[in-house]
């Protein structure tokens, strides 16, 4: 049992303690505030800001130079194409360089499937993104499909076999071998009650 004069104190306790963190957050609030209002707007090391960007020119933003750099790898070891690349990694420093060189030859007058065979003469085909519908490559193109398909043929006869041999397979229920009359008919009863 407790009296009423320490749970009054307690209550006390409490609320001094309450008031007291209050009163700490709001002082660390403030503190963090002024000094959030002497850093703003300073860049201490304009190095951590990212590279310098040139100005974005016509080409830069051309529909037809974008599709054409969707068709080539970056070689930095990415995976993606230069366009992705150039767009979304600002740490990469291939992409950029490749856009200057796919500016380049579209300044020179060369049609987009001219610039990629530049890529290819330069990079080998390594530089595509997908490989050229023809010789040996078109393997790669037909053989994962005939794969599925010989697989899915593969499947279905699997499955009608074993449905067959399921159905006419005999439906012989093993016995227990020491059951006495009573417990068979036990079970007899409990079979007829289930539905079907």
């Amino acid at each position: 049992m407790t009296d009423g004069r320490t749970v009054g104190r307690s209550d006390g306790n409490r609320r001094e303690f309450l008031i007291a963190v209050g009163a700490a957050f709001v002082a660390f609030g403030q503190t963090v505030q002024q000094s959030d209002s002497q850093t703003v707007g300073r860049v201490y090391d304009p190095q951590r800001a990212g590279r310098s960007r040139e100005p974005i020119t016509a080409l830069d933003t051309d529909a037809g130079i974008q599709a054409t750099e969707k068709k080539l790898r970056c070689t930095c070891g990415c995976g993606l194409d230069i366009y992705t690349c150039r767009t979304t990694d600002f740490t990469c420093t291939y992409s950029p360089a490749l856009h200057k060189d796919v500016l380049r030859l579209a300044e020179q007058g060369k049609t987009a499937q001219q610039i990629i065979d530049e890529f290819v003469k330069q990079y080998g085909e390594a530089a595509l993104m997908a490989p050229p519908k023809q010789g040996f490559n078109l393997a790669g193109y037909f053989v994962p499909g005939i794969a599925i398909v010989i697989a899915a043929v593969f499947l279905v006869r699997t499955l009608r076999r074993w449905t067959r041999e399921a159905e006419t397979a005999p439906a012989t229920a093993t016995l227990p071998p020491n059951a006495t009359p009573e417990e068979l008919e036990r079970l007899r009863r409990e079979l007829d009650r289930l539905p079907g």
